[in-house]
């Protein structure tokens, strides 16, 4: 057999141009199958760590992915707000634990800002229940005082002290958004997490209303500009109404009672979703999509692999003579039908491990670049059983496609080999 083996991998080199097309086209078709199964799977564990030990999160009445979205991930924007005495009335509830309020809808130089309470750095857990942690400086204590994410400070240079200024919405803009006559200064840069924190400007909630002063109407007021630092302070900055409310429950064996208690509260409408039931209703919306790639992907695989079995059979003719010259100095018909099937099987082999080398190095560029623009951290997409298992698939596919060619050869006859004119 290792005979044989040497025989094909030189048979193989011999025909140089057309074995490397096909390689080629099998790496691509692999790469193409697993950088969708790497980019599914990675994607889900990452949404599923960016948030832990929240036992629910509540908002105002608008499903449960989207309030999932906006308030975990920074995606789209809240439909309504949830007024301060709602807030502190859930807060004060017996089964309630803590409850950290969160408020959403500026922007700087295209980062989300966060208005919370230092609590949040306490209660906010991501991956298996690590805390954030701080790599510089310390948490908000001024008015002013700004913590940033590990990317904010990587892109745009920002360092413990660095003035900036919030915009109101979410563009990107810098100095025209409104807020330029209050600038923050950064008090804390956060230790790196892989999730949209690292995006995230955080400051307190009283910051939020101190700088819409004079924002009431939802436009500026022209007479905005002319209320000092030291007149907004001595105002009652407690805010109004917040975004959303995390909450963690005394006992979570409460957690079905207290959401349906939220949930038909008699006040005003509200809604409290479970993160993980959200993310299971998300994956639910998308797998219809998932399944749509996967059977593209599976269709990609096997038209690579009818490449190989092309590539094979329009040699034969004009390998005849080679075949029947082995034939002649001792080769036996099953060689030759090993022969042909060790070659399928070599370039399938050849080309799986060129396809899971290329989605690799893809990954590991695309990785940061997708947990940069979306906060999400492609987490699990290095080797695994997927691509040992894929490699296997694909070369136990070649040597099955491989028989053809094999076996059309086989039944060809010394006596036609040696008469054939080339």
């Amino acid at each position: 057999m290792t005979a044989i083996l040497s025989l094909a991998w030189k048979s193989l080199m011999n025909r140089k141009g057309s074995v490397i097309l096909t390689l080629v086209a099998v790496a691509l078709s692999v790469g193409l199958f697993l950088g969708v199964e790497k980019a599914r799977t990675g994607a889900r564990e990452g949404f599923g760590s960016t948030i832990s030990g929240t036992d629910l999160i509540v908002g105002a009445p608008t499903g449960s992915v989207n309030l999932l979205l906006y308030s975990v991930f920074r995606m789209g924007n809240a439909t309504a707000e949830i007024s301060w005495p709602t807030y502190q009335q859930i807060a004060a509830r017996p089964d309630v634990d803590w409850a950290v309020p969160i408020s959403l809808g500026d922007s700087h130089r295209g980062f989300r800002v966060m208005g919370t309470q230092a609590a949040y750095f306490d209660h906010y857990k991501h991956g298996r229940g690590q805390a954030l942690e701080l790599a510089k400086g310390e948490r908000f204590n001024d008015l002013f005082d700004a913590v940033i994410g590990a990317d904010v400070a990587r892109e745009l240079d920002y360092d413990i002290g660095t003035p900036l200024v919030l915009s109101h919405g979410l563009g990107a803009a810098n100095l025209d958004g409104g807020h330029g006559n209050r600038p923050f200064r950064v008090t804390g840069i956060l230790a790196p997490t892989g999730t949209p924190v690292d995006r995230t400007v955080h400051v307190s909630l009283e910051a939020i209303t101190a700088i819409h002063v004079g924002w009431e109407t939802g436009a500026k007021n022209p007479l905005a500009d002319t209320i000092d630092e030291k007149m907004i302070r001595s105002f009652d900055l407690t805010p109004k109404s917040v975004t959303a409310i995390f909450l963690g429950l005394e006992r979570k064996g409460t957690i079905l009672t207290t959401r349906r208690a939220i949930n038909t509260n008699k006040g005003e409408p509200l809604m409290a979703i479970i993160p993980g039931e959200a993310l299971a209703e998300l994956w639910t919306v998308t797998a219809l999509a998932e399944r749509a790639l996967m059977a593209v992907s599976v269709f990609v695989i096997a038209v690579g692999l009818v490449s190989i079995l092309t590539s094979i059979l329009t040699s034969l003719n004009e390998r005849r003579r080679e075949m029947s010259i082995l034939r002649a100095v001792g080769a036996r018909p099953g060689h030759i039908f090993s022969l042909l099937v060790l070659e399928a099987g070599l370039v399938g082999f050849l080309g799986a491990v060129a396809g899971i080398a290329l989605i690799h190095v893809i990954l590991l560029f695309a990785g940061p670049v997708v947990a940069a623009r979306y906060g999400v951290s492609l987490a699990g997409t290095g080797p695994g059983l997927t691509d040992f298992y894929t490699l296997l698939a694909v070369t136990a596919a070649a040597l099955l496609i491989g028989m053809v060619p094999a076996w059309a050869a086989f039944r060809r006859s010394l006596a036609d080999g040696l008469s054939v004119k080339v």
